[in-house]
């Protein structure tokens, strides 16, 4: 019988992360957990005392902060098999998950399967000849030279690429080896993790290739089994059952999809939805039954590719990943910057990010040209990410890997307020009502359409008071809406005024509020 040692890397969640690690070695099993060293401190604590007597677990020590797409998810899991290694000593498999995995097999069945099986499953594709990559960067990942996190600083990351291109910066793949590509959610053999481990030591220069690529936990392990495992002896294939829609974004499982994963020729699967409870505890239950027979349809990817491919009437596809998401997810908090002058609020929302750390957006509703992640499309058009408000956001809640987010919305966007006010996330929202000169409103009025440089004086004195009223009105609509957690500054109110609205808002210090409400010149025009 095979006894797996699962490497488990999470951030967030140690509840889950407790009840995880106490499913899967509750049946013989064991887990090493790497936690996010820049997490909640207190979540890392509560799983050390919650797992403390557990013998099958074993937790990093020494953590490190991690961050999508660089080297330290690489470090995270060489650190987490080294522990699991050393604590395991009768572990015959080494099984990576995240924590948003769950089995999909009996642990019977998936021990006998492993048992069984004389090879290691690694998705492993030849990096150039493979169409793996469908979009974006392929062989810059690789020789050019990534020094930071892609998503926590964008520009500086795409500065030091594009000087690196400009300059013909760059390096030459290691002779010896044939760069390979795949799924990060692998299951090895003990001796081919020990004989990888023995290469990480022995190769530095490998190493130090691997630490500069993009993305490498798609390279390294997919790349350095090739020297250390005859390829008959490679299963080029992951246990864990994950599908992507045609725009590239993971599928999610909810409820309704505990027949259809159960049958598929996989042990585990990802993405289980944090809102699927009833799935969730189907899927655990089915773990630690004894004597249960599948079987195994495998009619998963195709039916997902038929549905996106065919389409249905009067439309060329069948719906995207956005168009069945309708939540942002009970866990989240959505933050929203109201205000008229938009400048104010990006001056504002600057000095939160910068005191809070939590992740900003600007006017995403209402400004083209704001910047945001690539998520697939959703995100090309105003239009578009109207139509799929909730869906777009929820994406971003994913993509900076938060539960927390602060975006700025014009007084206008009644509707949209109304939505994410109904949504069973958490809404709060500081309205900054500001002064308007009469030379402001003029140039709103030119900004709006409603006016321009030939516009007659006296054409613009009688607008004017329309204009001004108009933007009262958008003010008193939102306050006859009631919101909860709604709260405002104005800019003729008092220093101290502002403090207790920005700690409302933010559930932040009253230093901290003291910090945001002190940002230089925050009404200025």
């Amino acid at each position: 019988m095979a006894k797996i040692a699962f490497i488990l890397l999470c951030h967030k969640d140690p509840a889950a992360v407790v009840e995880q690690a106490t499913r899967l070695t509750a049946t013989g099993d064991c887990i090493s957990i790497h936690y996010d060293k820049s997490a909640d401190p207190a979540g890392f604590r509560e799983i050390q005392s919650q797992l403390a007597d557990n013998p099958n677990v074993v937790l990093v020590k020494r953590r490190v902060k991690c961050g999508w797409g660089e080297w330290s998810l690489v470090e995270a899991t060489l650190r987490a098999v080294r522990a699991a290694l050393d604590a395991f000593p009768k572990a015959t498999h080494f099984y990576m998950l995240s924590g948003d995995c769950m089995p999909i097999k009996t642990s019977e069945y998936i021990q006998e399967f492993l048992a069984e099986q004389d090879a290691d499953f690694i998705e492993s594709h030849d990096f150039f000849e493979s169409d793996w990559i469908k979009t974006g960067m392929k062989e810059d990942r690789l020789i050019y030279r990534h020094f930071v996190n892609e998503r926590g600083r964008k520009d500086l990351f795409y500065r030091l690429y594009n000087l690196q291109k400009r300059f013909g910066i760059s390096r030459e793949i290691p002779k010896d080896i044939q760069v390979h590509i795949g799924s990060q959610w692998w299951c090895l053999r003990r001796p081919t993790m020990e004989k990888l481990m023995e290469l990480v030591r022995e190769r530095r220069d490998l190493v130090r290739f691997f630490k500069f690529t993009w993305i490498p936990d798609e390279t390294f392990f997919q790349t350095l089994i090739r020297l250390v495992v005859p390829a008959e002896e490679i299963e080029s294939r992951t246990l864990t059952f994950l599908m992507f829609t045609d725009y590239g974004m993971p599928l999610v499982f909810y409820n309704d999809h505990y027949d259809m994963l159960i049958n598929q020729n996989f042990l585990f699967a990802r993405k289980i939805s944090p809102e699927a409870d009833e799935l969730k505890a189907r899927l655990g239950d089915l773990y630690a039954a004894k004597g249960v027979s599948f079987e195994i349809s495998d009619e998963g990817p195709g039916l997902f590719k038929f549905v996106t491919e065919r389409g249905r009437i009067s439309r060329r596809y069948g719906n995207r990943f956005w168009e069945v998401e309708t939540t942002l997810g009970r866990d989240r908090e959505l933050m929203i910057v109201v205000c008229k002058k938009w400048h104010v609020a990006k001056r504002v929302l600057a000095k939160i990010k910068q005191v809070t750390n939590v992740p900003a957006v600007e006017f995403l509703f209402q400004e083209e040209d704001t910047e945001l992640p690539d998520l697939g499309g959703i995100q090309s058009t105003v239009a578009k990410r109207h139509r799929h408000r909730r869906a777009l956001l929820r994406m971003m809640f994913d993509y900076f890997q938060t539960n927390r987010m602060i975006i700025c919305m014009d007084p206008q966007g009644l509707e949209l307020l109304k939505d994410f006010y109904a949504d069973r996330s958490t809404t709060r929202a500081l309205e900054i009502q500001c002064s308007y000169s009469d030379d402001y409103l003029k140039g709103h009025a030119a900004r709006i359409g409603l006016a321009g440089e030939s516009t007659p004086k006296d054409t613009f004195e009688r607008i004017l008071p329309t204009i001004r009223r108009g933007i009262d009105d958008e003010s008193d609509a939102i306050r006859d809406a009631r919101f909860e957690n709604y709260h405002y500054i104005r800019e003729q109110d008092e220093f101290d005024d502002f403090l207790d609205p920005l700690q409302a808002f933010l559930s932040v210090s009253q230093d901290q509020a003291r910090d945001i409400a002190a940002t230089p010149h925050m009404f200025a025009d």
